[in-house]
């Protein structure tokens, strides 16, 4: 069966009386270069298990199943089973694992399947999810790479430099712990149905060490980044008196500012990993 093909997709979702879901932002892949160039990013090999999320029918699992000892896919929509049942006949390395990935012990996961492999992540996020998603992933500190397809905007604000206008919080987060790259886009029309967005494909190189040693702790540097952008149209000082104002005053935030020697005037996107990671330690200091 050619996952890929239109005709045979329809057939396939009809005999299983499947119906796309808005809420879980299903799209299914039909052209057969996507799937097979997602998983050739994803660098699996013998040595390898990879983590899918949202195997939806099959498509991209079965290319990472070509490639990798071992292939574990969680799927939320009950109504998929089924359909995967059929489509992944056969595939010995290949283990569904229903479910909300959000509330799943992916560290658990990772240990009971991955023994003796290194674990990678390669998937086609939900674009509903996606962030939360990358950031479980992150943070389960389990993964060498993690390559993902999500909305381009999304990709664009993972990979943003400072100075961008699609630098933010998250761009900090996921540069602190991985060295993204952007790969390569997938146009609406390679989806059924067609998403009214381009996506991306992004693959994070997970790093040994996080990319900044703040003094204060990781904890703390992000609560300074979260503050930093909370108003992106106003100052650095400003915004930073969201959360640290009541305890060292606009006097107090803006005396770390000038301690960084930053700018009196800069905005919270100006700033990079060092940087923040210096302000973080001096509004430590004084508090």
């Amino acid at each position: 069966m050619n996952l890929c093909d239109i005709r045979e997709v329809r057939a396939l979702l009809n005999r299983h009386g499947f119906h796309f879901s808005k809420s879980m932002g299903q799209n299914f892949l039909v052209a057969g270069w996507v799937p097979r160039d997602i998983a050739e990013a994803g660098g699996g090999d013998g040595t390898c298990g990879v983590l899918e999320i949202g195997p939806g029918i099959g498509c991209l699992t079965r290319e990472l199943c070509a490639r990798a000892a071992r292939v574990v896919s969680v799927e939320l929509d009950p109504a998929l089973p089924p359909v995967l049942a059929e489509t992944m006949a056969g595939a010995e390395n290949f283990t569904l694992v229903p479910g909300d990935v959000l509330k799943l012990d992916i560290p658990a996961l990772v240990d009971e399947h991955f023994q003796g492999l290194s674990p990678l992540v390669c998937a086609n996020l939900p674009y509903n999810a996606a962030s939360a998603i990358l950031k479980a992933l992150v943070d389960a500190k389990r993964f060498k790479t993690i390559t993902v397809m999500v909305q381009r905007e999304v990709a664009l604000r993972l990979a943003a430099g400072p100075g961008t206008g699609n630098y933010g919080a998250l761009s900090v987060y996921t540069q602190y712990h991985t060295r993204p790259e952007l790969l390569f886009d997938v146009p609406p029309e390679c989806f059924l149905p067609a998403p009214k967005v381009t996506s991306s494909v992004i693959r994070c190189h997970v790093r040994e060490t996080p990319a900044v040693s703040p003094a204060c702790g990781e904890a703390f540097f992000f609560q300074t980044v979260k503050a930093a952008f909370a108003l992106r149209r106003k100052t650095l000082c400003n915004s930073l008196c969201t959360a640290f104002g009541s305890r060292l005053g606009k006097e107090g935030v803006a005396a770390a500012i000038a301690r960084c020697g930053l700018s009196p005037t800069v905005r919270g996107e100006a700033l990079g990993l060092e940087d923040f990671a210096g302000l973080a330690d001096r509004l430590w200091e004084m508090q």
